[in-house]
């Protein structure tokens, strides 16, 4: 039978582990633009043992719970974060490192506004939006080699509310 892994509210501090939640929470680090803009500044740790950064932009189709965890994937040589060009939530599914195979996957739904940037080598699951327009920003690294690992469930676990 395979697991249910039930959607937990995204915060920086559940999520800590695993990466930064790039989000607007508090107030802004400084003020600028004649006070007209707070900046919250440098959100995210962008870790590349080679290359550059660079920004992409993803169109991914909506999914919708309960979801099928097939695989779960990782970026050995860079960071990676994912920033929705809409107020709509997505799913983050992340596993914890056994010996070079994900653990057991934790699901998260994220608040209007939210991002995360994955830090490099975590198993993550792939870009799931479940409303909005599916439209993503993502910072990442650019470079030659091998960047992604894959690793498929014999049994692939279900994601609910």
């Amino acid at each position: 039978m395979s697991a249910i892994i039930r959607l937990r509210p995204l915060t920086a501090e559940a999520f800590a582990p695993f990466g930064d939640v790039l989000d607007t929470s508090g107030d802004p680090d400084k003020l600028i633009n004649q006070g007209m803009c707070g900046r919250y500044h440098d959100r995210a740790k962008l870790d590349f043992a080679d290359g550059r950064a660079g920004i992409s932009l993803f169109k991914a189709k909506l999914r919708s719970l309960p979801m099928r965890l097939d695989l779960v994937e990782r970026h050995p040589e860079g960071s990676q974060a994912f920033l929705p060009l809409d107020d709509a939530p997505f799913v983050v599914i992340v596993a914890p490192d056994l010996e070079g195979k994900p653990g057991l996957p934790i699901a998260f739904i994220t608040h209007p506004g939210q991002g995360v940037n994955y830090h490099r080598g975590v198993w993550h699951g792939v870009l799931a939006p479940i409303a909005g327009n599916g439209l993503f920003a993502v910072v990442d690294r650019i470079g030659p080699g091998a960047n992604l690992e894959e690793h498929w469930f014999d049994d692939p676990p279900q994601v609910i509310r």
